[in-house]
C-alpha cells in the first residue's frame, strides 16, 4: 500500500473560506491525500484565496513567488489556486505564474478529484465555471472523531449575493444567491454535534437572505433563516448558534423576533452599514438610508436589549466629503458598536465604483484613524462593562499559561480562566474579573 500524499492548504479571508478549505481537504482525501501543516513536505499546495481586501491578487502572486523554491526543489509538487482570486483572475494566474497546475473557483470544489487526476497526468486544470449542480451535493461533510473536533464549527447555508454593492466583487466571484436545502443543513448540523460541536456559526455572503427549501415532513416551502435557526435550536447537544454576514435589508420581522425568543441564538449580530451618509450609501448601492439602519437597530435592541452590535465601514469611498464622514462618526456614536471593522476604500476591478475618482490616500488614512479611535473607545467601554457580570463561557482551547483555558462569551469576547483541560468543549459558568486589551479574565464559579 502506497504512502498517503500530503496536502497543504493555506486559507485567506473569511470564515466561508475556512469552511470551504475543510471540504476541499475532504474531497481530496478520496484521492489519497492527508492534510499536513508543513508546506515543505506537501505533494500538493492549495491557496484558498479571498478577493475582499486591498491588492488581494497581488498578494497571491507574491505568495506564489515564495513557493517557487519548493517547486524547484520538488518538481512533482503540484500547486493550485482556489477561491475568489482564482475566480476573478482565471487563466491570468497561469499566464503570470506558469508553475501553477490548478485553478479552481468557489463553485467547482466538488470537481477537485478529477482536476487532481488531470494535473497528475501532466495537464493544467482550470475550472471557474458556475455549474448548475450544487457542489454541496458532491463534497463530503466534515469528518473526524469527537475527540479531535473543535467545539465550534462553521456551516455554510447560503452562497453568493444579489445586492451588487458598487464596491464589492462577491456577485462576480461567488455568483447569484443560492440557499442550501434545510434538510441537508439539519443533517450536517446533527452530525457535527455528534462529533463534539457545541456551537455552530451559519455562514453566507448574505446569510439572512437565506431561503432554502424546507423538508417535506416539516411542511416544505421556502424556509427563512429564522425558521432554520428555530429548527437547529431543537438539536440536543447544540448549545449555541450564531450567523454572519447579514444585510440590513434582509433583517426580517421573524429573524428580529428570533433574537428575543431563542436562547441558543447568541446576543451578537454583525450587521454592516458601510457609511453613515445617505449620499454615499446611494453611491454604494446599499438601498437603505442611515435613518432606516438606525431604526432597524432600535427594533433589534427592543427584541434583545443585551445584544452586541458589530459592523463594517468603508472610508474614502469615491465622492466622500468631510461632511459625509462626519455622518459616519455620528452613526457610530448613536449605535455604539461592541465591535466593528473599518477599511479604506480600494477599487476592485470590474465593480461599478472601480472607475470613479476616489479620495486621496492621505485623507482616507486620516479618516480611518479617526473612525477607529471612536470604534475602539466604544469597544473598550462595552468590554469593560462585562466586569463583575456572571455568564457562560464555551471553553475552546488551552491557553498559553499553565492551567489556563480560553473560551468565548455569548458576546464573542475571548475569556481566559483557570480550569482543567477536561472542560474543553463545555459551557462553564464564570464571573468576569478583568478586562484586558483584547480579552477578558474570568473566574469559574
Amino acid at each position: 500500500m502506497s504512502a498517503p500524499k500530503k496536502l497543504f492548504v493555506k486559507t485567506y479571508g473569511c470564515q466561508m473560506n475556512v469552511y470551504d478549505s475543510e471540504r476541499m481537504v475532504g474531497a481530496l482525501g478520496a484521492s489519497g491525500y492527508e492534510q499536513t501543516q508543513d508546506a515543505s513536505e506537501a505533494d500538493m499546495i492549495l491557496l484558498n484565496t479571498c478577493h475582499i481586501r486591498e491588492k488581494a491578487a497581488e498578494k497571491v502572486y507574491s505568495e506564489l513567488g515564495r513557493l517557487r523554491p519548493l517547486k524547484d526543489a520538488k518538481p512533482d509538487l503540484k500547486i493550485g489556486v482556489a477561491g475568489c482570486v482564482a475566480q476573478a483572475e482565471g487563466e491570468e494566474i497561469i499566464r503570470r505564474q506558469p508553475m501553477v497546475d490548478l485553478v479552481v473557483g468557489p463553485q467547482a470544489y466538488h470537481r477537485l478529484p478529477a482536476m487532481e487526476a488531470k494535473v497528475r497526468a501532466g495537464q493544467i486544470a482550470l475550472d471557474t465555471d458556475f455549474p448548475e449542480e450544487d457542489k454541496f451535493d458532491h463534497l463530503p461533510a466534515p469528518r473526524g472523531p469527537k475527540a479531535s473536533r473543535a467545539p465550534t464549527a462553521f456551516l455554510t447555508v447560503q452562497e453568493g449575493c444579489d445586492k451588487f454593492c458598487a464596491f464589492c466583487v462577491v456577485p462576480y466571484t461567488r455568483g447569484a444567491e443560492v440557499s442550501r436545502p434545510a434538510a441537508r443543513l439539519l443533517a450536517e448540523a446533527r452530525d457535527l454535534v455528534e462529533r463534539g460541536v457545541a456551537e455552530l456559526t451559519l455562514l453566507g455572503q448574505n446569510v439572512n437572505g437565506y431561503h432554502g427549501a424546507g423538508p417535506a415532513d416539516l411542511g416544505g416551502g421556502d424556509w427563512t433563516l429564522a425558521r432554520l435557526v428555530r429548527e437547529l435550536a431543537k438539536i440536543d447537544g447544540l448549545q449555541r448558534i450564531r450567523y454572519t454576514t447579514s444585510h440590513p435589508n434582509d433583517m426580517t420581522d421573524d429573524l428580529i423576533a428570533a433574537h428575543g425568543e431563542i436562547d441558543k441564538l447568541m446576543p451578537y449580530l454583525h450587521l454592516p452599514v458601510q457609511s453613515g451618509s445617505d449620499r454615499i450609501l446611494a453611491g454604494m448601492n446599499r438601498r437603505h438610508t442611515a435613518e432606516e439602519y438606525l431604526r432597524l437597530i432600535e427594533r433589534i435592541r427592543d427584541a434583545r436589549p443585551d445584544i452586541a452590535m458589530s459592523g463594517d465601514f468603508i472610508v474614502g469611498f469615491p465622492g466622500e466629503t468631510e461632511e459625509d464622514f462626519a455622518d459616519t462618526i455620528a452613526l457610530c456614536e448613536q449605535v455604539r458598536y461592541g465591535s466593528a471593522f473599518s477599511f479604506k476604500y480600494s477599487p476592485r476591478p470590474g465593480t461599478p465604483a472601480a472607475g470613479r475618482d476616489f479620495v486621496g490616500d492621505d485623507v482616507a488614512s486620516d479618516r480611518l484613524a479617526r473612525l477607529q479611535a471612536v470604534i475602539t473607545d466604544h469597544q473598550r467601554s462595552f468590554q469593560n462593562a462585562q466586569v463583575g457580570k456572571r455568564m457562560s463561557v464555551l471553553v475552546e482551547k488551552v491557553g498559553r499559561e499553565p492551567g489556563q483555558m480560553i473560551g468565548k462569551t455569548p458576546w464573542l469576547h475571548a475569556a481566559h480562566l483557570d480550569a482543567p483541560e477536561q472542560v474543553r468543549g463545555k459551557l462553564v459558568e464564570v464571573e468576569i474579573i478583568g478586562s484586558n486589551t483584547n480579552s477578558l479574565s474570568a473566574r469559574a464559579i
